[in-house]
Protein backbone atom coordinates (compact mmCIF):
# COMPACT_ATOMS: atom_id res chain seq x y z
CA UNK A 1 0.00 0.00 0.00
CA UNK A 2 1.18 3.51 -0.38
CA UNK A 3 0.15 6.62 1.26
CA UNK A 4 -2.56 9.00 0.53
CA UNK A 5 -3.29 12.44 1.98
CA UNK A 6 -6.76 13.99 2.18
CA UNK A 7 -7.70 17.47 2.34
CA UNK A 8 -11.28 18.54 3.82
CA UNK A 9 -12.92 22.03 3.03
CA UNK A 10 -13.31 22.75 6.72
CA UNK A 11 -8.89 22.52 6.83
CA UNK A 12 -8.57 18.68 8.00
CA UNK A 13 -5.47 17.74 6.78
CA UNK A 14 -5.18 13.43 7.11
CA UNK A 15 -2.28 10.44 6.16
CA UNK A 16 -3.87 7.31 5.54
CA UNK A 17 -2.83 4.40 3.38
CA UNK A 18 -4.39 3.44 -0.17
CA UNK A 19 -5.92 0.65 -2.20
CA UNK A 20 -7.99 0.25 -5.40
CA UNK A 21 -7.02 3.00 -7.86
CA UNK A 22 -4.32 5.44 -7.34
CA UNK A 23 -4.03 9.27 -8.41
CA UNK A 24 -5.76 12.33 -7.61
CA UNK A 25 -9.80 13.33 -6.95
CA UNK A 26 -12.07 15.51 -5.79
CA UNK A 27 -15.79 15.06 -4.31
CA UNK A 28 -17.97 15.30 -1.33
CA UNK A 29 -17.21 13.31 1.48
CA UNK A 30 -20.33 11.35 3.27
CA UNK A 31 -20.75 8.52 5.70
CA UNK A 32 -23.10 5.40 5.34
CA UNK A 33 -23.95 3.00 8.55
CA UNK A 34 -24.59 -0.27 6.38
CA UNK A 35 -23.06 -3.32 7.80
CA UNK A 36 -22.92 -5.20 5.03
CA UNK A 37 -23.14 -4.93 1.26
CA UNK A 38 -20.11 -2.93 0.53
CA UNK A 39 -19.59 -3.99 -3.31
CA UNK A 40 -23.22 -2.74 -3.36
CA UNK A 41 -22.61 0.44 -2.61
CA UNK A 42 -19.63 1.04 -4.63
CA UNK A 43 -21.27 -0.02 -7.63
CA UNK A 44 -24.44 2.20 -6.77
CA UNK A 45 -24.79 5.08 -9.23
CA UNK A 46 -26.43 7.54 -6.59
CA UNK A 47 -22.71 7.61 -5.21
CA UNK A 48 -21.34 9.79 -8.03
CA UNK A 49 -18.73 12.39 -7.17
CA UNK A 50 -18.65 11.44 -3.42
CA UNK A 51 -16.12 9.56 -1.43
CA UNK A 52 -18.31 7.32 1.26
CA UNK A 53 -16.93 6.79 4.63
CA UNK A 54 -17.79 3.04 5.98
CA UNK A 55 -19.03 2.82 9.91
CA UNK A 56 -18.39 -0.63 9.30
CA UNK A 57 -14.83 -1.27 10.59
CA UNK A 58 -13.89 -4.37 8.18
CA UNK A 59 -14.59 -4.34 4.71
CA UNK A 60 -13.47 -6.50 1.77
CA UNK A 61 -13.92 -9.52 3.53
CA UNK A 62 -16.37 -11.73 1.54
CA UNK A 63 -14.52 -10.16 -2.05
CA UNK A 64 -16.90 -8.91 -5.28
CA UNK A 65 -19.00 -10.73 -7.69
CA UNK A 66 -20.58 -10.38 -11.13
CA UNK A 67 -23.98 -10.77 -9.41
CA UNK A 68 -23.52 -8.25 -6.81
CA UNK A 69 -22.65 -5.77 -9.28
CA UNK A 70 -25.62 -2.84 -9.02
CA UNK A 71 -24.48 -1.25 -12.74
CA UNK A 72 -21.91 -1.97 -15.15
CA UNK A 73 -19.47 0.23 -13.48
CA UNK A 74 -18.35 2.04 -10.13
CA UNK A 75 -18.92 5.81 -9.89
CA UNK A 76 -18.68 7.29 -6.30
CA UNK A 77 -14.89 8.85 -5.96
CA UNK A 78 -13.45 6.78 -3.27
CA UNK A 79 -14.09 5.15 -0.13
CA UNK A 80 -12.74 5.42 3.20
CA UNK A 81 -12.56 2.31 5.69
CA UNK A 82 -10.87 1.48 8.99
CA UNK A 83 -9.59 -1.65 7.85
CA UNK A 84 -9.36 -3.04 4.33
CA UNK A 85 -9.01 -6.98 4.46
CA UNK A 86 -6.87 -8.47 1.58
CA UNK A 87 -7.84 -11.90 1.65
CA UNK A 88 -11.41 -12.15 1.32
CA UNK A 89 -13.07 -15.59 1.90
CA UNK A 90 -16.52 -16.04 0.63
CA UNK A 91 -17.44 -19.21 -2.32
CA UNK A 92 -19.12 -16.37 -4.01
CA UNK A 93 -15.75 -14.00 -4.51
CA UNK A 94 -14.60 -13.84 -7.92
CA UNK A 95 -11.81 -10.71 -7.25
CA UNK A 96 -11.47 -8.58 -4.33
CA UNK A 97 -12.88 -5.26 -3.18
CA UNK A 98 -9.30 -3.74 -3.73
CA UNK A 99 -9.23 -5.36 -8.20
CA UNK A 100 -12.84 -4.11 -8.71
CA UNK A 101 -11.85 -0.67 -7.80
CA UNK A 102 -8.45 -0.80 -9.64
CA UNK A 103 -10.73 -1.72 -13.02
CA UNK A 104 -13.21 1.43 -12.17
CA UNK A 105 -11.20 4.04 -10.76
CA UNK A 106 -12.24 4.45 -7.65
CA UNK A 107 -9.89 5.26 -4.51
CA UNK A 108 -9.46 3.36 -1.54
CA UNK A 109 -8.44 5.10 1.44
CA UNK A 110 -7.39 2.30 4.75
CA UNK A 111 -6.41 2.50 8.07
CA UNK A 112 -7.84 6.13 9.05
CA UNK A 113 -10.40 6.60 12.15
CA UNK A 114 -13.41 6.43 10.70
CA UNK A 115 -14.97 6.69 13.50
CA UNK A 116 -13.58 10.51 14.16
CA UNK A 117 -14.72 11.43 10.64
CA UNK A 118 -17.89 10.37 10.94
CA UNK A 119 -18.30 12.45 14.00
CA UNK A 120 -16.70 15.30 11.94
CA UNK A 121 -19.79 14.97 8.82
CA UNK A 122 -22.72 14.42 11.72
CA UNK A 123 -21.65 17.96 13.67
CA UNK A 124 -20.40 19.87 10.58
CA UNK A 125 -22.11 18.22 7.52
CA UNK A 126 -21.28 16.65 4.39
CA UNK A 127 -18.37 18.70 2.34
CA UNK A 128 -16.03 18.52 -0.54
CA UNK A 129 -12.87 16.95 0.01
CA UNK A 130 -9.51 16.10 -2.02
CA UNK A 131 -7.33 12.45 -2.09
CA UNK A 132 -4.57 12.32 -3.69
CA UNK A 133 -1.46 9.36 -3.59
CA UNK A 134 0.50 11.97 -5.66
CA UNK A 135 0.54 15.07 -4.33
CA UNK A 136 1.17 15.61 -0.22
CA UNK A 137 1.22 19.37 0.61
CA UNK A 138 -1.77 20.58 1.92
CA UNK A 139 -1.52 24.35 0.78
CA UNK A 140 -1.39 22.60 -2.66
CA UNK A 141 -4.58 20.48 -2.09
CA UNK A 142 -6.39 22.83 -0.76
CA UNK A 143 -5.53 25.27 -3.74
CA UNK A 144 -6.70 22.27 -5.86
CA UNK A 145 -9.91 21.54 -3.81
CA UNK A 146 -11.30 25.59 -4.11
CA UNK A 147 -10.64 25.39 -7.74
CA UNK A 148 -12.70 22.35 -8.15
CA UNK A 149 -16.60 22.80 -8.83
CA UNK A 150 -18.71 21.60 -5.84
CA UNK A 151 -20.91 18.20 -6.36
CA UNK A 152 -23.94 20.45 -6.59
CA UNK A 153 -22.43 22.28 -9.82
CA UNK A 154 -22.08 19.04 -11.72
CA UNK A 155 -24.40 17.13 -13.74
CA UNK A 156 -23.34 13.25 -13.05
CA UNK A 157 -26.69 12.23 -14.82
CA UNK A 158 -24.98 12.18 -18.31
CA UNK A 159 -22.48 9.60 -16.77
CA UNK A 160 -24.35 7.13 -15.24
CA UNK A 161 -27.42 6.73 -17.49
CA UNK A 162 -27.92 4.48 -20.01
CA UNK A 163 -27.00 5.44 -24.13
CA UNK A 164 -29.52 2.86 -25.61
CA UNK A 165 -32.79 1.01 -24.65
CA UNK A 166 -32.83 -1.99 -23.30
CA UNK A 167 -35.36 -4.84 -21.69
CA UNK A 168 -34.67 -6.02 -18.10
CA UNK A 169 -34.79 -9.42 -18.02
CA UNK A 170 -33.71 -10.21 -14.54
CA UNK A 171 -36.40 -10.41 -11.52
CA UNK A 172 -35.15 -10.92 -7.60
CA UNK A 173 -31.98 -13.04 -6.56
CA UNK A 174 -32.81 -16.60 -5.82
CA UNK A 175 -31.03 -17.17 -2.53
CA UNK A 176 -31.55 -20.98 -2.82
CA UNK A 177 -30.43 -21.60 -6.55
CA UNK A 178 -28.22 -18.64 -6.52
CA UNK A 179 -29.24 -16.97 -9.59
CA UNK A 180 -31.87 -14.32 -10.59
CA UNK A 181 -35.29 -15.63 -11.48
CA UNK A 182 -37.10 -14.96 -14.72
CA UNK A 183 -39.72 -12.70 -14.61
CA UNK A 184 -43.38 -13.16 -14.95
CA UNK A 185 -44.79 -9.95 -16.35
CA UNK A 186 -48.34 -8.98 -16.96
CA UNK A 187 -47.50 -4.89 -17.60
CA UNK A 188 -45.15 -2.92 -19.39
CA UNK A 189 -43.62 0.07 -18.16
CA UNK A 190 -41.15 2.66 -18.82
CA UNK A 191 -37.80 3.17 -16.77
CA UNK A 192 -36.19 6.72 -17.04
CA UNK A 193 -32.55 5.94 -16.22
CA UNK A 194 -30.68 8.56 -14.47
CA UNK A 195 -28.85 6.26 -12.54
CA UNK A 196 -30.76 3.07 -12.08
CA UNK A 197 -29.60 -0.15 -9.26
CA UNK A 198 -29.91 -3.04 -10.94
CA UNK A 199 -31.93 -4.72 -7.89
CA UNK A 200 -34.13 -1.73 -8.38
CA UNK A 201 -35.59 -3.26 -11.98
CA UNK A 202 -35.24 -6.77 -10.05
CA UNK A 203 -38.00 -5.83 -8.22
CA UNK A 204 -39.98 -3.55 -10.43
CA UNK A 205 -40.32 -7.47 -13.17
CA UNK A 206 -40.89 -8.98 -9.54
CA UNK A 207 -43.83 -7.15 -9.01
CA UNK A 208 -45.03 -8.23 -12.27
CA UNK A 209 -43.80 -5.40 -14.91
CA UNK A 210 -41.77 -5.72 -18.06
CA UNK A 211 -39.47 -3.15 -17.51
CA UNK A 212 -37.71 -1.23 -20.99
CA UNK A 213 -34.61 0.96 -19.63
CA UNK A 214 -34.67 4.22 -21.32
CA UNK A 215 -31.73 6.74 -21.55
CA UNK A 216 -32.50 10.19 -19.53
CA UNK A 217 -32.43 11.71 -22.83
CA UNK A 218 -35.44 10.63 -24.45
CA UNK A 219 -37.98 12.75 -25.52
CA UNK A 220 -41.17 13.17 -23.23
CA UNK A 221 -43.41 13.14 -26.51
CA UNK A 222 -42.16 9.55 -27.07
CA UNK A 223 -43.39 8.51 -23.98
CA UNK A 224 -46.56 9.74 -23.90
CA UNK A 225 -47.52 8.62 -27.56
CA UNK A 226 -46.14 5.12 -26.26
CA UNK A 227 -48.58 5.13 -23.48
CA UNK A 228 -51.47 7.00 -25.83
CA UNK A 229 -50.85 3.66 -27.82
CA UNK A 230 -51.48 1.33 -25.37
CA UNK A 231 -48.14 0.04 -25.75
CA UNK A 232 -46.77 0.98 -21.91
CA UNK A 233 -48.84 1.11 -18.51
CA UNK A 234 -46.78 3.70 -16.73
CA UNK A 235 -43.74 4.97 -16.16
CA UNK A 236 -40.62 4.63 -13.41
CA UNK A 237 -38.38 7.67 -12.66
CA UNK A 238 -35.17 5.90 -11.09
CA UNK A 239 -32.73 7.02 -8.33
CA UNK A 240 -29.41 8.82 -9.40
CA UNK A 241 -26.59 11.17 -8.51
CA UNK A 242 -26.17 15.26 -7.63
CA UNK A 243 -28.96 17.74 -6.90
CA UNK A 244 -32.06 17.23 -8.71
CA UNK A 245 -32.32 21.15 -8.84
CA UNK A 246 -30.04 21.33 -11.45
CA UNK A 247 -31.58 18.84 -13.63
CA UNK A 248 -33.73 21.17 -15.91
CA UNK A 249 -34.50 19.25 -18.92
CA UNK A 250 -35.77 16.80 -16.66
CA UNK A 251 -37.65 18.64 -14.76
CA UNK A 252 -39.38 19.61 -18.31
CA UNK A 253 -39.77 16.06 -19.06
CA UNK A 254 -41.71 15.20 -15.98
CA UNK A 255 -43.91 18.10 -16.26
CA UNK A 256 -44.97 16.84 -19.45
CA UNK A 257 -45.60 13.31 -18.27
CA UNK A 258 -47.43 14.48 -15.27
CA UNK A 259 -49.49 16.75 -17.79
CA UNK A 260 -49.92 13.43 -19.48
CA UNK A 261 -51.58 11.67 -16.59
CA UNK A 262 -49.43 8.70 -17.07
CA UNK A 263 -49.16 6.72 -13.86
CA UNK A 264 -45.72 7.11 -12.39
CA UNK A 265 -43.35 6.23 -9.40
CA UNK A 266 -40.33 7.60 -8.45
CA UNK A 267 -37.49 6.60 -6.38
CA UNK A 268 -34.97 8.81 -4.25
CA UNK A 269 -33.90 11.31 -7.31
CA UNK A 270 -36.98 10.03 -8.80
CA UNK A 271 -39.04 10.97 -5.90
CA UNK A 272 -37.01 14.46 -5.64
CA UNK A 273 -37.68 15.15 -9.05
CA UNK A 274 -41.12 14.75 -9.15
CA UNK A 275 -41.81 16.82 -6.11
CA UNK A 276 -39.74 19.88 -8.20
CA UNK A 277 -42.05 19.60 -11.10
CA UNK A 278 -44.91 19.85 -9.30
CA UNK A 279 -43.88 23.31 -7.77
CA UNK A 280 -42.31 22.23 -4.77
CA UNK A 281 -37.96 22.47 -4.64
CA UNK A 282 -36.21 20.51 -2.21
CA UNK A 283 -33.63 21.48 0.30
CA UNK A 284 -29.89 20.20 1.02
CA UNK A 285 -29.80 17.71 4.42
CA UNK A 286 -27.12 18.74 6.66
CA UNK A 287 -25.35 15.30 6.20
CA UNK A 288 -27.94 13.32 4.57
CA UNK A 289 -29.19 9.40 4.88
CA UNK A 290 -26.82 6.99 3.88
CA UNK A 291 -27.15 3.56 5.31
CA UNK A 292 -29.31 0.14 5.72
CA UNK A 293 -30.76 0.78 9.36
CA UNK A 294 -33.46 3.84 8.83
CA UNK A 295 -36.64 3.52 10.81
CA UNK A 296 -39.55 4.45 8.75
CA UNK A 297 -43.78 4.90 9.60
CA UNK A 298 -46.40 3.72 6.99
CA UNK A 299 -48.62 6.83 7.53
CA UNK A 300 -50.69 4.30 6.08
CA UNK A 301 -51.30 1.66 8.41
CA UNK A 302 -48.45 3.16 11.60
CA UNK A 303 -46.16 0.58 10.95
CA UNK A 304 -42.52 0.74 11.38
CA UNK A 305 -40.01 -0.37 8.11
CA UNK A 306 -36.13 -0.85 8.20
CA UNK A 307 -34.96 0.79 5.33
CA UNK A 308 -31.90 1.44 3.28
CA UNK A 309 -31.31 5.29 2.62
CA UNK A 310 -29.34 7.26 0.29
CA UNK A 311 -29.97 10.88 -0.20
CA UNK A 312 -29.09 14.14 0.19
CA UNK A 313 -32.07 15.79 -0.31
CA UNK A 314 -35.58 16.34 0.36
CA UNK A 315 -38.71 17.36 -0.65
CA UNK A 316 -40.17 19.98 1.47
CA UNK A 317 -43.21 20.01 4.09
CA UNK A 318 -45.52 22.11 1.85
CA UNK A 319 -45.90 19.25 -0.50
CA UNK A 320 -48.75 18.13 1.41
CA UNK A 321 -50.65 20.95 -0.42
CA UNK A 322 -50.67 18.73 -3.53
CA UNK A 323 -49.85 15.12 -1.76
CA UNK A 324 -50.67 13.28 0.66
CA UNK A 325 -47.81 11.69 3.28
CA UNK A 326 -47.37 8.05 2.62
CA UNK A 327 -43.98 7.78 4.75
CA UNK A 328 -42.40 9.89 7.60
CA UNK A 329 -38.40 9.65 8.85
CA UNK A 330 -38.38 8.64 12.36
CA UNK A 331 -35.12 9.95 12.77
CA UNK A 332 -35.64 13.57 11.74
CA UNK A 333 -39.62 13.50 10.68
CA UNK A 334 -38.60 14.26 6.98
CA UNK A 335 -40.88 13.05 4.47
CA UNK A 336 -40.34 9.57 2.80
CA UNK A 337 -43.04 8.68 0.92
CA UNK A 338 -46.10 10.72 -1.37
CA UNK A 339 -49.26 9.85 -2.80
CA UNK A 340 -50.20 13.13 -5.25
CA UNK A 341 -53.99 13.98 -5.15
CA UNK A 342 -55.27 14.24 -8.43
CA UNK A 343 -52.84 12.09 -10.60
CA UNK A 344 -51.49 8.60 -10.21
CA UNK A 345 -48.55 9.23 -8.99
CA UNK A 346 -46.67 8.00 -5.61
CA UNK A 347 -42.64 8.02 -4.56
CA UNK A 348 -40.51 7.51 -1.72
CA UNK A 349 -37.35 8.73 -0.46
CA UNK A 350 -36.00 5.75 0.71
CA UNK A 351 -34.56 2.50 -1.09
CA UNK A 352 -37.62 -0.51 -1.13
CA UNK A 353 -35.82 -2.42 -3.04
CA UNK A 354 -32.60 -2.44 -0.20
CA UNK A 355 -29.67 -4.03 -1.93
CA UNK A 356 -28.27 -3.80 1.01
CA UNK A 357 -30.64 -3.27 3.45
CA UNK A 358 -33.73 -4.95 5.23
CA UNK A 359 -36.80 -5.81 2.49
CA UNK A 360 -39.53 -4.57 4.64
CA UNK A 361 -40.88 -1.76 1.94
CA UNK A 362 -40.16 -4.27 -0.91
CA UNK A 363 -44.68 -4.10 -1.05
CA UNK A 364 -44.07 -0.57 -2.17
CA UNK A 365 -42.89 -2.37 -6.08
CA UNK A 366 -46.52 -3.88 -5.69
CA UNK A 367 -48.73 -0.88 -4.65
CA UNK A 368 -46.94 0.80 -8.17
CA UNK A 369 -48.01 -2.40 -10.07
CA UNK A 370 -51.31 -2.12 -8.82
CA UNK A 371 -52.03 1.70 -9.67
CA UNK A 372 -51.63 0.44 -13.62
CA UNK A 373 -54.69 -1.56 -13.77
Amino acid sequence: MQKVYLYLENGIFLEANSFGATGSSVGEIVFNTSMTGYQEIVTDPSYAGQFVTFTMPEIGIVGCNEQDMESKGAYCKGIIVRNYQERPSNFRCEETLDELMKKHGVMGITEIDTRYITKTLRDEGAMMMIASTEISDKNELKAMLEKSPRIEDINYIKEVSTTKSYTHTDARYDNENFKYKTPNTTKKIIAIDFGIKRNILNELTEAGMEVEVVPNSIDSAVIIEKFKAKEIDGVFLSNGPGDPLILKDEQKKIKALINAKIPMFGICLGHQLLSISHGYDTYKLKFGHHGGNHPVQSKINSTVEITAQNHNYNVPDNITEVAKVTHINLFDNTIEGLKYNDAPIMSVQHHPESSPGPHESAYIFEDFAKILD
